[in-house]
């Protein structure tokens, strides 16, 4: 086992672990080219990282957004938890809550224990999640305990982010912490795991389910933690018992052999083909750990919610073919390739005009805008020789959206209200597209979205175009009409 730097995992050259250049380039390759929107990869072989790379703009000191793949670290708690003897997997879940327990109690309720909970098998038809989220009261325990219950716990499997939230309630009711701070110390810190943020709901309970910030380096440590069985360093962390129960198969979940959604699920892990397991979250963020080939794939990404099979069928047609037994013969020469390709890898500015005729007569000028789900209310442009500033106003905020021409200017936002999403930092870049049209997109690059502006000037009128590069509701764009004021 390779003793890993406090903070970083080694680096070594793909052969040292058996993996050759070349195949590993023409993975990166096809993930470059048949991949929209991917933000960065990490390899690890054998405890040591064989490739890294992060599309430009977006950067290795970057956390990215994990949604849904933060439900492994929930689970991974729950485990600590359990050792510690805060709890059992046995437990009723309503045992932890009286307070939030309706004065109604149904025998699927008073059925349901913490495993279930941790198998998405709670009896739930559908996931709570959104009645949780619109209560009014904002306690969104008494959400998921008052929500239906159509069958007997432990039978049926129904993704639930509902059910990983009440895991982080349960954490923060036994053990007095939250759930970011009950791992801190036990998880994090052993892994020199320093840039952590995890959303927390109205109660001030951690989200559980989604809402966690790492960077891709952390992301791939976690998976070597759980390929070691729940070592490191030699030092013992995570007992190799709930290693093994977590990610082995605790439900089925589909029967279509060709999908690494229907290989069954375990405590907040998917099993996938080839004996491999993961944890992940929508639009493309992937810890894949894969056993058999004593290796590790982070992915961050922002890619469409369709789509998410195709990364995991590059690894099974590319990636795992290359992975031999024995290390190989150096080759600095395609080394060096593979290094140049890892080191190029970005994402285009705005291509366009720095300038048009239009540019000096629109700059300073400001427009009302119509009604609008953003809550704009008026906007002003001013255009220099180094980009363009957007300044937005709402009801009870004004803002600047700066881009730059042919580079990326820094920034942060409140503007696109995604849930529990405050000022978050952007990049941006901008150019004229014809001489009365003006395209700007934000990258918010610690998250899976891009949001492109296109605004057209049409006399007196200025009509704006929104559009977004994924979402888990419509992708159409927003149409906004705004008058000179």
């Amino acid at each position: 086992m390779i003793l890993h730097n406090e903070y970083r995992l080694p680096r070594t050259a793909p052969e040292q672990q058996g993996i050759s250049s070349l195949g590993l380039l023409r993975f990166i390759e096809a993930l470059d080219s048949q991949i929209h929107e991917l933000h960065s990869v990490m390899l690890v072989r054998h405890g040591a990282v064989v490739a890294e790379a992060w599309w430009s703009p977006y950067a290795a000191e970057r956390p990215h957004l994990l949604f849904s793949l933060s439900k492994s670290f929930t689970a991974t708690a729950i485990g600590l938890a359990i050792d510690e003897g805060y709890f059992a997997l046995n437990d009723s879940v309503i045992g932890f809550f009286p307070a939030e327990t309706p004065l109604v109690v149904s025998d699927f309720l008073a059925a349901m224990q913490v495993k279930h909970l941790l198998t998405m098998a709670t009896g739930h038809a559908s996931d709570p999640w959104t009645a949780m989220n619109e209560r009014a009261d904002g306690n969104w325990i008494k959400a998921f305990l008052a929500y239906p219950i159509a069958t007997a716990p432990g039978n049926q499997f129904v993704y639930n982010t509902g059910a990983t939230y009440l895991l982080s309630a349960i954490i923060q009711t036994t053990t007095g912490m939250r759930l970011s701070d009950y791992l801190g110390p036990r998880l994090f810190a052993p892994l020199g795991i320093e840039q952590m943020h995890w959303q927390e709901s109205p109660q001030g309970i951690t989200l559980g389910g989604i809402g966690l910030s790492l960077t891709t380096e952390a992301v791939a440590k976690f998976g070597q933690l759980y390929l070691q069985k729940g070592l490191w360093n030699k030092q013992r962390i995570l007992s190799a018992a709930w290693v093994e129960q977590a990610t082995a198969l605790q439900i089925a979940n589909g029967d279509d052999p060709d999908s690494d959604w229907a290989q069954g699920y375990g405590y907040q892990f998917w099993r996938c083909r080839h004996g491999a397991y993961r944890g992940d979250g929508v639009f493309g963020q992937y810890c894949l750990v894969l056993p058999a080939q004593d290796a590790v794939l982070a992915i961050t990404a922002g890619i469409d919610v369709f789509a998410m099979q195709q990364p995991l069928d590059l690894v099974w047609q590319l990636l795992l073919p290359i992975m031999g037994a024995d290390s190989l013969a150096a080759d600095p020469a395609t080394h060096h390739g593979l290094t140049e390709k890892l080191a190029s890898l970005h994402f285009p500015t705005v291509a366009g005009q720095a300038s048009s005729p239009l540019a000096e007569l629109v700059s300073g000028r400001s427009y009302d805008v119509g009604a609008n789900r953003l809550g704009l209310e008026r906007i002003r442009l001013h255009f220099n020789a180094t980009g363009c500033h957007l300044i937005c106003q709402t009801a009870t905020s004004l803002e600047t959206l700066a881009c730059g021409y042919g580079v990326w200017q820094t920034g942060a936002t409140a503007l696109f209200q995604q849930a529990f999403f405050g000022h978050t930092p952007f990049v941006a870049s901008g150019a004229w597209i014809s001489e009365t049209s003006f395209t700007m997109q934000l990258r918010l690059h610690e998250t899976p979205f891009v949001y492109t502006l296109t605004l057209d000037f049409i006399d007196a009128e200025l009509l704006i175009e929104i559009r977004v590069n994924t979402a888990l509701d419509s992708l159409a764009p927003v149409l906004l009409t705004a008058q000179q004021a």
